[in-house]
């Protein structure tokens, strides 16, 4: 079995107006969240953010504004993803990343990773997700964006 690297990336689209695209989780029903993904052997973040956004969504990032906001999260990994990271390892490292769109656009959902899509305001973003990095990363946006 070949584990997971304990680095991953956490890209927040949104648009111009601050709306902001979430995804539900087809392993856990009634779990959002923004595009998540671990980082794969050579690859650099960036093009993990590239791929990740494109396996998630259908959307090639490399036609929008992507950037790299140099903010890191270490948390521990969930012990019900435990299994899939080398014996021993207990935390990742998360990279945040946005990705602005110039409007709300359609996206096509990964089946096996995501049962549903919505474009919400950044508030409601926020007050949705599951995981305490993507709500503080979505509350940054407009101060991220603005600056």
């Amino acid at each position: 079995m070949q584990y997971k690297l304990p680095i991953s990336v956490l890209v927040v689209i949104y648009t111009v107006d601050f709306e902001v695209l979430l995804l539900e989780r087809a392993d856990h029903p009634g779990f959002w969240q923004s595009v998540t993904g671990s980082k794969d052997e050579g690859e650099s973040l960036c093009e993990t953010a590239v791929r990740e956004v494109f396996e998630e969504t259908g959307l090639d990032a490399n036609h929008y504004a992507l950037e790299d906001w140099q903010a890191q999260n270490i948390y521990e990994i969930y012990s019900k993803w435990q299994h899939r990271y080398a014996p021993g390892t207990r935390h990742n490292t998360e990279h945040v990343f946005g990705l602005e769109l110039p409007r709300v656009l359609p996206v096509q959902l990964s089946p096996r990773e995501h049962l549903s899509y919505k474009w919400l305001s950044w508030q409601e973003a926020a007050g949705l997700v599951f995981s305490p990095s993507n709500r503080e990363a979505i509350l940054q946006l407009p101060e991220r964006v603005e600056s």
